[in-house]
């Protein structure tokens, strides 16, 4: 079972092994830059080697470098569209040089372009970037509020269909949950699951952002919550923690750090779920 968090690279990228490890991870998700800020990550060669020598050996992977929140793929706006061009290269770059198998963005608020618009925007910057051959845009579900796109699987499945990229899809529960999919019991899970192999292919999934919802089932409201302890809850959480065609799908936890429970916490109860684990 692949199973991490999204831990942090203070004092260089290489920190983060031994802190996916102090939470019993195996995998997991880094950012290699602040998310709210659009400067380049500059790894030096040495944390690299660090990085990648430490990854293989202690490590299952994958590992996952979350692009910037800033990034804005949908966008009819030239300098901003630029600018996200830039960020996701910089950042496949750092894949590359890092080892790291796949690079996680959202789509974006298409801005008053149109849900059609905004889906050409995006799979056109995408097509721009130059992206090695070692490494895959997942492009991640959203939970769908105002004008960003991402919440539906239709979005999902028109982006890969547009762009000449070979893309791959991160879903994540609560953001799912919040768009309208109803992961609370094990027949909306299976129905979910349904309708994503029939929209988008099951063979596009590479990763799931594994979170419960503080907020109800189609409310597009963002707020993650503890594994099993929010609105998706027990059944929900242990449908997909144990679905056969989830089974090789690695999970990285995006949990809040609260009421005393840590990621630790929350990568423990994974594996509790999971059936013989």
């Amino acid at each position: 079972m692949r199973v991490g968090a999204h831990v942090s690279i203070a004092g260089g990228v290489e920190n983060a092994v031994s802190r996916q490890l102090d939470v019993g991870g195996n995998c997991g998700q880094i950012f290699t830059t602040s998310p709210q800020v659009g400067a380049h990550p500059e790894i030096t060669d040495e944390q690299a080697t660090r990085f990648r020598e430490e990854s293989g050996q202690d490590l299952d992977g994958p590992w996952v470098i979350h692009s910037s929140y800033l990034v804005n793929l949908c966008t009819p706006k030239e300098d901003l569209r630029e600018k996200s061009i830039a960020s996701m290269q910089a950042e496949l770059d750092a894949a590359s040089q890092l080892d790291v198998e796949f690079v996680n963005v959202h789509l974006g608020a298409h801005t008053g372009a149109g849900v059609e618009g905004g889906l050409e925007n995006a799979a056109g910057a995408l097509d721009e970037l130059d992206i090695p051959t070692e490494v895959t845009i997942l492009v991640e579900s959203d939970a769908g509020s105002g004008t960003k796109l991402g919440g539906e699987f239709e979005h999902l499945a028109r982006v890969l269909e547009l762009s000449e990229q070979g893309l791959d899809i991160c879903v994540d529960t609560a953001h799912a949950f919040a768009a309208g999919y109803d992961l609370s019991t094990a027949e909306g899970v299976e129905n979910t699951v349904e309708e994503f192999d029939d929209v988008v292919g099951l063979e596009h999934l590479r990763c799931l952002h594994l979170n419960d919802s503080k907020h109800a089932c189609g409310t597009n409201k963002d707020e993650h919550a503890h594994i099993g302890e929010g609105l998706i809850g027990e059944e929900g959480m242990e449908t997909i923690i144990n679905h056969p065609d989830l089974a090789e799908v690695p999970l990285v936890l995006e949990t809040p750090t609260e009421d005393g429970k840590s990621y630790e916490w929350n990568i423990d109860r994974v594996r509790e779920i999971r059936r013989g684990a």
